[in-house]
């Protein structure tokens, strides 16, 4: 029986956090939720704990001591995951700008539609980006447009971060060498998958740029997209 279970890392996610859960928990297939939070300074993860007392067989939470970027927060919650008795695990992120009922298709592309890992695309046929200035939209468009030509990938949001991955995936992947935690971290596993001959599958959905909270981007993570990308295409041995 196919099982799924929806990593969410946080930091000072208080605005935000009981909405995403309680929405995923709503849906009608049923998803589990791994809140991975780094200590959030606002509560986050207390509020966390109060809810699984409401959800105690399907809430679980990962408290980590320290803030180590966003892609050490998945590789963490990967790995517990894979402890536990699940099929597929997906990436969301907890400001809504991924909208919960878009869960079930990026599930349906992996358990029906013969993809090892579907991404929430932004830029295929029928996705969208809402609320995000021009220059913003034209920098991640431009991202993905370099991230192809470099490392020829067929993928058209390559920095997509909105992603359900068969647990067979994750197995094949030596998470121990994936270097990067930013966009580059999103590019990296799709770039590690496709060299392991799995199938990427990309998914039309609307992103709409966080309405609580503050923006984790700074310049230092378009900085490492940009050079990790090139690092990717020159080393002789993949993750």
């Amino acid at each position: 029986m196919n099982k799924g279970i929806v990593i969410i890392p946080t930091y000072n996610e208080l605005g935000n956090i009981k909405n995403v859960i309680e929405r995923v928990f709503k849906l009608e297939t049923a998803f589990d939720i791994l809140v991975v939070d780094d200590s959030s300074p606002d509560g986050t993860a207390d509020l966390v704990r109060e809810m699984q007392s409401t959800y105690p067989e399907r809430l679980h939470l990962m408290v980590r001591t320290t803030k180590n970027g966003l892609g050490t927060a998945y590789i963490a919650g990967f790995r517990k995951c894979l402890e536990m008795d699940c099929t597929h695990i997906f990436e969301m992120d907890a400001d809504l700008s991924h909208n919960p009922e878009d869960l079930p298709r990026l599930f349906a592309a992996c358990t029906d539609g013969g993809a090892d890992l579907s991404i929430g695309s932004r830029y295929v046929k029928g996705g969208d980006v809402r609320n995000w200035p021009f220059l913003r939209v034209l920098m991640s468009y431009s991202a993905s447009i370099y991230v192809r030509t470099v490392l020829w990938m067929n993928i058209t949001d390559t920095t997509a971060g909105f992603v359900c991955y068969r647990r067979e995936v994750l197995e094949a992947i030596d998470l121990d060498r994936i270097e990067f935690v930013g966009y580059a971290f999103q590019i990296e596993m799709k770039y590690a998958a496709l060299r392991r001959g799995f199938k990427l599958k990309e998914v039309p959905i609307t992103f709409k740029d966080r309405q609580i909270g503050l923006s984790k981007m700074n310049m230092g993570i378009f900085k490492e997209a940009f050079f990790g990308v090139l690092k990717m295409r020159l080393r002789k041995q993949q993750p």
